[in-house]
């Protein structure tokens, strides 16, 4: 790969995270904040999970047949911009729904083709695509450090600098490297989700990592849909303790916090290869599932005036949760998988997990919250607690579920 070639990726990897990482994390409290409920938040979040499961059959239907990858990337992010616009001036619930389910649907399918775009311009993506994808993490630090600074987590700019930068990233997408389409002739449903890959679920070890990675999903729902109201509330309350009758600062910076969650990521990313070889699949992914418990009791238990640290503790965990689970869960599929469906694996896991496991965590994440909130708007009161002890309980069962029955022997398909 050309030096040149090497600094367009990184600089779209750098804009497609932007993009992402201006609303997702702070989607949330600025729902919350437009007088929506858990429940309305969850079914929200909920049509990212579903754009996610359809992006597949976008991607492999159009992207992969009949149009350079991108072409569809600049036009997916440029119909996505006029959406995000849309977004800004909409406080009805029902519109908003819709308008954010069509805009995930041009979103979503801009994470398989950024990847596939880079690759296929890779001498050795094994080595190079790493670091391509390093940018997107440092993207996300980025933006939302700076959302933080500003205090913009619960302000409509989360949209609005989502559209710039889908503006920017859609134009720029026509100057990328060509990326014609690599199939010819019809494509299956079956290929599409990965039917090859079932062949999987004959090693029942495998079978349990796959049933295990969409459960788990639903616990980093509440991460994602509630960690930021839900630490934003813990500051207000120690802050209103500390200094009654005045008035809220403009921000507390949740989201300069929250993005220690990405730091995390990249060191935990780094120690994983060495963690992997010294501990083997099984251990690695009950050190996982032992973090996710961990730092839902920090963040119900934690406060921002007695026990800050704990708060901290369950953001910092995030890299161990992810990284430990998800990528050597990818990891484990590849070398499960064999050379011949290792890329139908990664798909069928992709769409099990961020499609299924994430569509059913947000609307339980929305339900709860609602279920132990009392009052309306901005009078309304959550007992965080009780809240995260649900998350907590069920990363405690998928635990135990994998711990008696996981059971790696270290075979291959294909």
């Amino acid at each position: 790969m050309k030096p040149s070639t090497g600094i367009q990726l990184s600089v779209m990897m750098f804009l497609q995270f932007v993009v992402w990482g201006s609303w997702y994390g702070q989607l949330s409290k600025y729902l919350f904040a437009i007088g929506f409920n858990g429940i309305q938040v969850g079914n929200i979040y909920s049509t990212f999970s579903i754009a996610m499961i359809i992006s597949p059959f976008l991607v492999g239907m159009l992207a992969d047949r009949f149009f350079a990858a991108q072409k569809v990337l600049g036009i997916l992010n440029l119909a996505g911009a006029g959406l995000l616009f849309a977004l800004t001036q909409i406080t009805d619930y029902d519109v908003f729904y819709w308008t954010m389910l069509l805009y995930c649907l041009t979103f979503a399918p801009t994470i398989a083709l950024t990847s596939s775009i880079s690759m296929r311009q890779m001498t050795a993506p094994e080595k190079q695509f790493p670091l391509i994808r390093l940018m997107g993490t440092i993207a996300w630090i980025a933006v939302t450090n700076w959302i933080g600074f500003m205090g913009w987590g619960d302000k409509s700019a989360i949209f609005t600098i989502s559209m710039i930068t889908s503006v920017v990233i859609g134009l720029y997408a026509f100057t990328l490297p060509n990326t014609p389409p690599t199939i010819k002739g019809p494509v299956s449903v079956g290929q599409i989700v990965g039917k090859d890959a079932f062949v999987l679920f004959k090693d029942r070890s495998y079978a349990v990592f796959f049933i295990a990675s969409i459960l788990i999903c639903i616990p980093l729902s509440f991460y994602y849909a509630m960690g930021n109201p839900s630490i934003t509330d813990a500051y207000k309350t120690a802050f209103i303790a500390a200094h009654p009758g005045q008035t809220l600062p403009g921000t507390f910076y949740i989201e300069n916090k929250m993005s220690l969650g990405q730091a995390s990521e990249v060191i935990f990313m780094i120690l994983l290869p060495f963690v992997y070889r010294r501990l083997g699949i099984k251990w690695i992914l009950i050190v996982a599932l032992l973090s996710w418990i961990i730092r839902f009791l920090c963040f119900g238990y934690g406060n921002a005036s007695t026990s800050e640290w704990m708060l901290y503790a369950g953001i910092l965990l995030h890299g161990i949760c992810f990284d430990f689970f998800f990528v050597s869960g990818m990891i484990y599929s590849d070398q499960k998988a064999g050379e011949r469906i290792k890329s139908q694996a990664q798909g069928l896991i992709s769409l099990a997990t961020y499609g299924i496991g994430m569509y059913i965590g947000s609307l339980i994440a929305g339900y709860v919250q609602k279920m132990y909130t009392t009052g309306e708007g901005s009078s309304s009161v959550t007992n965080w607690t009780k809240v995260w002890m649900v998350p907590a309980g069920i990363a405690l069962i998928v635990l135990l579920f994998f711990v008696m029955l996981f059971k790696d022997k270290k075979k291959t398909a294909g």
